[in-house]
């Protein structure tokens, strides 16, 4: 590294806001980057590129060249750090970039290779970097613009950047056909158990009955069944800290039981005597992610269900809860439920829709081997998934080490990926 420089990215580069809404004519429609054109491995994203009318003496201040890097410097969430970089890789057209973005332009080319600056300020965002030069005050997050400015650019003489560059996008090539085959193995393998799931139901034998979900279930309820808004609001506090009582959601079940939990105290729970779970339960969504279907864990702890979910339970000697799920989570299963959801922009479903949901189901005998056949083979599907899903991670640290590796001097010879 003895021919390396260190530089600011304020010294090499310059800078640019995004575009504003404007009224002044004349106007120019003009394809507009946004953050929803952010890839996370770095990529532009042009499928959904906006066209805006925009002033004219807005653009040409703004106008996008070819090797231009667009920042992130406002949005994010609570668990999405801004600070993702893209490059601008069109040669033709008219192109400009939102308020929420902003402009890097290399000064002087002959000293620094855009897609070498490009895959230094990428991995200084996937090191996690930018999290400490970011406010996030009122849910969304804003780049501290003078301290991103203030990054320490490592510069080798351009013939090793360029060298660079070339390594890295063969391994990063590499990397990606391997993340692929990863991806596609789980894919067969979830397919696999989808064809045995909905062979099932469609190679029914002897015995078969087909009911309404009504006729098979015992309590259909809610959250709301335990009294008005007014009541439960006088009786019933959420709190975020621990209590005596977990109040399921569904995000729980969609982030597998691994977000935060809401909880209520004693009396809380004790009021929501209608809505108690304990465990065997079939969950539904009543509203917004209507007809999402969930069956509940065993827990040793007391539980009740928060609002706009359905709980059922079954009488369990006409059917068992694990195979009902199981058919609602089929294609067969979806079908029906999506044909009884209400709305247009919010989807809900009623009770009176759910009771009239078409069961077909066997005996409880083969009820029974149905369901230890799918836990056996959905056991087999997860190991699956815990494997590939390593092997992604994996990857992605690869990545990481490799472009560590590249701005600390140490990238000599080409990377074995596999």
């Amino acid at each position: 590294m003895k021919s390396w420089e260190i530089k600011s990215l304020g010294d090499i580069c310059e800078f640019g806001n995004g575009l504003w809404t404007g009224k002044k004519p004349p106007f120019q429609k003009v394809g507009v980057i946004r953050n929803t054109n952010f890839t996370k491995d770095g990529k532009l994203d042009d499928s959904d590129i906006v066209y805006l009318d925009v002033e004219q003496s807005q653009y040409t201040k703004r106008k996008l060249q070819y090797g231009d890097i667009i920042l992130e410097k406002s949005g994010g969430g609570p668990k999405q750090p801004v600070g993702r970089v893209i490059i601008f890789d069109k040669k033709k057209g008219d192109f400009s970039f939102s308020n929420f973005t902003s402009l890097i332009r290399i000064t002087n080319p002959k000293t620094v290779d855009f897609t070498y600056l490009h895959k230094f300020l990428f991995f200084y965002y996937i090191s996690g970097a930018t999290e400490t030069m970011q406010t996030h005050s009122t849910g969304i997050r804003n780049l501290k613009f003078d301290d991103y400015k203030d990054i320490s650019i490592p510069l080798p003489p351009l013939q090793e950047q360029e060298r660079i560059v070339a390594i890295l996008d063969e391994a990063f090539a590499a990397i990606a056909k391997a993340k692929a085959n990863a991806e596609q193995n789980f894919k067969n393998a979830k397919e696999l158990f989808e064809s045995y799931l909905q062979g099932v139901f469609e190679n029914k034998g002897e015995g078969w009955e087909e009911k309404e979900f009504g006729d098979i279930i015992t309590t259909l309820t809610d959250y709301h069944a335990n009294g008005s808004y007014k009541i439960l609001k006088k009786n019933v506090e959420l709190k975020d800290t621990e209590d005596y009582s977990w109040m399921v959601r569904s995000t729980d079940f969609e982030n597998d039981f691994q977000n935060d939990f809401r909880y209520i105290d004693e009396k809380g729970y004790n009021f929501l005597s209608k809505s108690k779970v304990f465990g065997g339960e079939i969950i539904m969504s009543k509203i917004g992610n209507a007809g999402n279907v969930y069956l509940m864990l065993k827990v040793n702890i007391p539980y009740t269900l928060t609002m706009n979910l359905f709980l059922i339970r079954l009488n369990e000697k006409k059917a068992i809860p694990e195979y009902i799920f199981q058919y609602l989570k089929s294609k067969k299963g979806e079908i029906q439920i999506k044909s009884r959801l209400l709305g247009m922009a919010t989807k809900t479903i009623t009770k009176d829709n759910v009771r009239n949901i078409i069961i077909p189901f066997p005996p409880l005998k083969e009820q029974k081997i149905i369901i230890k056949k799918l836990e056996a083979l959905s056991s087999e599907t997860k190991k699956l998934e815990s494997i590939y899903n390593q092997k992604i991670n994996n990857l992605e640290e690869l990545k990481k080490s490799i472009l560590q590796k590249a701005f600390a001097g140490e990238l000599n010879t080409k990377i074995n990926v596999d």
